[in-house]
């Protein structure tokens, strides 16, 4: 592999400026939380608890129900480039992402998916020409909904040429679920000091830190054609479809396992990890083996651990918070799943903030926006 001139590029250098949006998003929440009322016309009643968690909760008689609405970001543009080197479309691999990307952000509430619609809008129709690639996302779609078990009820194609850059797409969509019994409904108030801290193995970059990827690989002389560590391509290995927690989650549940919390860890990274509104200390003894995608997208970003950890899965998809004594029940049905769970930490008492100590005690104690 030929060595490229490194430059050292942040999140942030690349556009994603958290700082700049964070208060935009609190002020949405501020105006938002003022409609309220108007849930109750129908008799129904806002958990007020849910704004600014994953899903927004609202009570019906005898369960909940969460909304949720996520777009994939740009990780279909590294399909689009690995087309040109490969003449292989992979968008069945990107509509798993852009579904994963709504339900595991549906389910960490603690709802179980019912329907989910699509949105997706283009520079103009033509996009639609490419038969296979618009087929793979169709079908790759469909079969990602058959994974959540979620029901696909349609959606929104749109032509904005004055918006969307030519030959692109973007890929979002909206989900329901249902929080049934009641006492599933996750949202941080059961959470404890001495719960654990169970960490789900991820599949790679899932659908967050993108940008930064993108960047990365135009300042490299091979591009995305550039090899790993293991051997793949730096491509190749950015498009390997993020997983779909659902059925592990259900099963959680099903066998009677007492959830306190759970995180997808997307966007702040582990910083997720402290999302409830809580105030407790989060301390991770151990640590996944991230893969070799993080640990080259750190070099040749120059990114320190704070940087990696603050905005990239690196290695941990989900989290889900449990009494001590269900630890080992929850890691054998994830093996049942084949995902391997970490029992990587423990709640404290004390100020809101993150601890990851074979990080150097690496400290977070600024999420942003929940």
């Amino acid at each position: 592999m030929r060595k490229s001139k490194r430059k050292h590029i942040t999140y942030r250098s690349t556009g994603v400026n958290y700082d700049l949006v964070d208060p935009f998003k609190i002020l949405m929440q501020k105006q938002a939380k003022k409609t309220s009322r108007n849930v109750m016309q129908l008799g129904y009643k806002e958990i007020s608890q849910s704004r600014g968690e994953t899903a927004y909760v609202i009570e019906a008689n005898d369960h909940h129900v969460a909304l949720i609405q996520e777009g994939l970001g740009s990780k279909n543009l590294v399909a689009d480039k690995m087309y040109l080197i490969e003449g292989r479309s992979y968008y069945h691999q990107i509509a798993q992402d852009a579904v994963a990307t709504i339900i595991n952000d549906l389910i960490a509430v603690g709802a179980k998916p019912l329907a989910l619609n699509a949105y997706w809008a283009t520079h103009s129709y033509d996009w639609f020409k490419h038969k296979t690639r618009a087929e793979d996302l169709i079908k790759g779609w469909r079969q990602a909904c058959d994974i959540a078990k979620v029901s696909w009820g349609g959606g929104e194609t749109q032509s904005l040429p004055d918006i969307i850059k030519q030959g692109c797409i973007e890929l979002a969509g909206s989900a329901i679920g249902i929080i049934k019994p009641k006492e599933r409904l996750t949202l941080g108030d059961k959470l404890t000091p001495d719960d654990a801290i169970l960490l789900v193995e991820s599949s790679g970059i899932h659908a967050n830190g993108l940008t930064l990827a993108r960047t990365i690989a135009s300042n490299l002389p091979e591009g995305y054609s550039t090899p790993l560590s293991d051997g793949t391509l730096f491509g190749e290995s950015l498009l390997t479809p993020t997983h779909i927690y659902v059925q592990l989650i259900q099963d959680l549940f099903e066998q009677d396992i007492d959830i306190h919390y759970m995180v997808n860890i997307t966007g702040h990274g582990w910083r997720k990890l402290m999302r409830a509104n809580r105030d407790f200390t989060y301390v991770i003894d151990e640590i996944p083996e991230p893969q070799p995608v993080f640990k080259f997208i750190q070099e040749q970003s120059g990114n320190d651990d704070r940087e990696m950890y603050g905005n990239f899965n690196m290695g941990a998809g989900f989290a889900v918070f449990v009494p001590q004594a269900h630890v080992y029940n929850v890691q054998k049905i994830g093996r049942e799943h084949l995902l391997s769970i970490l029992n990587a930490g423990v709640v404290k008492g004390g100020q809101r903030q993150v601890i990851i100590k074979p990080r150097n005690k690496l400290v977070f104690n600024e999420l942003g926006v929940r």
